[in-house]
C-alpha cells in the first residue's frame, strides 16, 4: 500500500502519477509493495488517450457521413458515386468497430479499480 499521485482527467478517467511514499509493509529500499493508494488527486484539463482517440474517430465518422449525403445529392443530378458511397460506408463501419473496441477497453480499465 504505497502512495502515489493520481491524475484525474476531464473525462473522469484517471492514471497513476509519481510514487510519493512507502507504506509500513515495505522495508526494502527502492522497492514498493505493489498496492497503490492515492496520496493526492491532481485534476487535468484534458481527456485521456482513449477518449481523444474516440473523439477523433467520431469526427471522422461525421465527415464521412457528410460526404455520403453530398454524393447522394450529386447522384440525383446524374453523377455516379456508388463505389465511393460504398467505400465511405465501409470506412464508417470500421471506425464504429474501433470505437466499440476502445469503449470496451476503457470500461475494462475502469473496472480494475474504483475511482
Amino acid at each position: 500500500m504505497c502512495f502515489y499521485d493520481q491524475y484525474q482527467m476531464l473525462c473522469n478517467d484517471y492514471k497513476w502519477g509519481n510514487f510519493r511514499q512507502h507504506c509500513s509493509k515495505e522495508y526494502r529500499t527502492g522497492e514498493t509493495c505493489g498496492m497503490k493508494l492515492v496520496m493526492q488527486t491532481i485534476p487535468k484539463s484534458e481527456k485521456c488517450k482513449l477518449c481523444k482517440s474516440i473523439d477523433t474517430k467520431q469526427g471522422r465518422i461525421r465527415k464521412e457521413e457528410d460526404r455520403i449525403h453530398r454524393w447522394i445529392k450529386e447522384e440525383q443530378k446524374g453523377l455516379v458515386r456508388g463505389s465511393s458511397i460504398e467505400a465511405a460506408q465501409m470506412t464508417i463501419y470500421n471506425l464504429q468497430t474501433e470505437i466499440y473496441n476502445l469503449n470496451h477497453e476503457r470500461s475494462r480499465n475502469s473496472q480494475g479499480t474504483t475511482k
